[in-house]
């Protein structure tokens, strides 16, 4: 079986492994206090051009997401997200479950535009605003659910909007290594700590054992961030497990290296599937694919080949989603290849 299920299913990249081994036996103090958790937060200090920003380290990424809003939002504030974003389809309503109401509108492939938040906010603003939740954070993710990412020039657009009607933005960066080295990107590292509010950047799909890092800009939403974290199950006790990582993964850009080679893998894919004539759900210049394909090529592909299922198009076509990985070797994608061209005949 060849696996083109997720990114996150291998265990971690060499130098990780070997940072790891050779921090073993270190005795340090918990809870991301250690000397490993502090050179990884300067790291990403300097990546990301934010000398002032705090820099917390947490497991995984639907547990940073639902911490994050529990201690960026009041009891009646709410979430504005596009209706396939992750908080409102892939975490079995976490955000919901401490108390915060996502309210999803429709997106432009996978994006949320401005117009879509301004509408949310309108439709909040009846007169009546003590018996309705009130939006106040904005929720993105680059690169999206469908695989998209964001130009510089949207980001801005959302950016200052939310700045207008007084939201917040929070960018979800679980995909962010995909995101900046994708063709067509135009961001760069400093531009989220530009336009922001708080952002976090995903170890978990990029060649990590576990780990995000959540970085606040925002002086305002600094205060009792790791208060909420403890009170939410998010403080590590070993945390210098996470800094570990996180120093090897920015040493020499290593998270841009690793997620550089799961694009490529990608393209070489979505390329030969094109040559095969196959129509996409969705373009995407990163490591998410989301091919049409006819059933029966679907069913017989399911044998010796992981992979998800994205959307019914008709009665004998189905969308499905092929993802690499920092791991995933250049062959496994010729043999794909392959097996996809002799099933399609």
């Amino acid at each position: 079986m060849l696996y083109f299920l997720n990114d996150y299913s291998e265990g971690a990249h060499p130098r990780v492994m070997e940072a790891l081994e050779k921090t073993n036996l270190a005795v340090t103090c918990g809870y991301g206090e250690d000397e490993y958790c502090a050179k990884a937060r300067e790291a990403m200090r300097k990546t990301f051009a934010c000398p002032e920003a705090d820099v917390h380290f947490l497991v995984g990424g639907t547990q940073t997401n639902l911490i994050a809003m529990t201690a960026f939002l009041r009891p009646w504030e709410a979430v504005i997200a596009v209706d396939s974003a992750h908080v409102c389809v892939h975490e079995t309503g976490a955000i919901e479950a401490v108390g915060h109401k996502v309210y999803a509108v429709p997106g432009e492939d996978g994006k949320l535009t401005p117009e879509a938040v301004r509408k949310a906010v309108k439709d909040h603003q009846t007169g009546v605003e003590e018996h309705m939740v009130l939006p106040k954070l904005v929720y993105v993710s680059d690169s999206t659910e469908l695989g998209t990412i964001y130009t510089r020039a949207e980001l801005e657009a959302l950016s200052d909007t939310c700045r207008e009607l007084g939201l917040l933005l929070y960018l979800d960066g679980a995909r962010l290594g995909a995101a900046l080295t994708a063709e067509g990107n135009d961001l760069q590292p400093e531009d989220f700590a530009k336009l922001c509010d708080a952002f976090y950047v995903g170890g978990t799909k990029n060649a990590q054992l576990f780990g995000e890092a959540m970085i606040i800009v925002n002086d305002d939403l600094k205060p009792f961030f790791r208060n909420v974290m403890k009170q939410r199950g998010g403080m590590l006790a070993k945390g210098r497990l996470l800094g570990v990582q996180f120093e090897a993964m920015f040493r020499d850009d290593l998270w841009l290296q690793t997620a550089r080679h799961a694009n490529e893998l990608a393209q070489k894919l979505a390329k030969g599937l094109k040559d095969l004539g196959v129509e996409f759900y969705i373009d995407s210049p990163t490591n998410q694919l989301f091919p049409i394909l006819p059933d029966r090529v679907v069913e017989k592909l399911k044998a010796g080949f992981a992979f998800d299922f994205t959307a019914k198009i008709d009665e004998t076509h189905t969308a499905i989603r092929f993802v690499t990985s920092w791991a995933t070797p250049e062959e496994n994608v010729d043999f794909l290849l392959i097996a996809l061209e002799r099933l399609m005949k």
